[in-house]
Parts: structure tokens; sequence; C-alpha cells
């Protein structure tokens, strides 16, 4: 008699891989202020993963009272959503300079970057540095440029 471990993705070494491919773990790059968490809150809600009638705070991924207080990314968190039969893994990075370290060993892990770049500011030194780091280590950034609606925007520019 055999004996077969069962798991989500079956039994068989091909669909497990099938399984694996859907899988993209995605890291989340800007300057403080450029709208990462706002970007991962408006993804979490939309791909369903609270109920319509729950009450969810702003800036779900800034669990750290300090995070909190000074409304920027310290500690680098990760949240997961399905979209269309994938499994897309986030990772929302500090945007301080300060923090450099954190992002660089996060690239590491990752398929690929969104590169969140402020449409008034455009990429800032830091976003850039990271952005070079990203390049070198041949993740393909997904550019999107927020904040278009505002006065100053120049997406034309920053892009």
């Amino acid at each position: 008699m055999r004996w077969h471990a069962k798991s989500q993705w079956g039994k068989s070494p091909s669909n497990r891989r099938k399984h694996v491919n859907k899988i993209k773990n995605i890291a989340i790059i800007a300057h403080v202020d450029h709208g990462k968490t706002t970007l991962v809150d408006a993804m979490l809600r939309q791909t369903g993963v609270f109920r319509e009638n729950q009450q969810v705070a702003d800036r779900i991924m800034d669990s750290n009272d300090l995070e909190r207080e000074k409304g920027i990314t310290i500690f680098s968190k990760n949240a997961s959503v399905l979209y269309k039969n994938y499994r897309i893994n986030l990772v929302d990075t500090p945007g301080h300079a300060d923090f450099g370290g954190e992002v660089q060993r996060i690239l590491k892990m990752v398929d690929s970057v969104l590169l969140l770049v402020d449409a008034s500011e455009g990429p800032m030194p830091q976003t850039k540095y990271v952005l070079k780091k990203s390049l070198e280590l041949g993740l393909h950034p997904l550019v999107v440029v927020n904040k278009i609606d505002r006065p100053n925007a120049r997406p034309n520019e920053v892009s």
C-alpha cells in the first residue's frame, strides 16, 4: 500500500509546480508619503480580504505604535491577496533612507517591484537608489504614478 501526502495543490509534482508559478512576491518601493500604505490598504479592500461590513482602520499595515504616530512604515510587512488565480504577496517596505538596509534585504526575496512615484515630487534620491539596487538584482519594476489629481502634478515628467 502506498501513502500520498495531500496538499492544497494536489498530489502530482507538476501540479504543485504549476501552482507555485502562480505565486508572485512583489515589494512596493517609494519615498515617504508617496502612498505605499494607502495603495496596500486599497488593494486589500478591493480584493475582498475584508467583509463588506467589517470596520477596518486606515493604514492597516502600520501595526507599530510609532508607525501609526508618525505615519511612516518602519518595519517591512507583507500581505497576501488573490487576483485572477494568482496569490500576490505584497511587501510594504520602509520609504525613509534610514531603513535602506531593510529594503535591500527584502529585494533579495521578491520576484518584482512596484515603484510608486508621486506625480508632483517625482522619484526621490532614496527611491532612485533602491530602484538601482532592484535593477541590479534583475527585478523588473512596474511603475505606478500616484497623486495625479494634485494641482502641481506632472505625471509625464516623473514617469
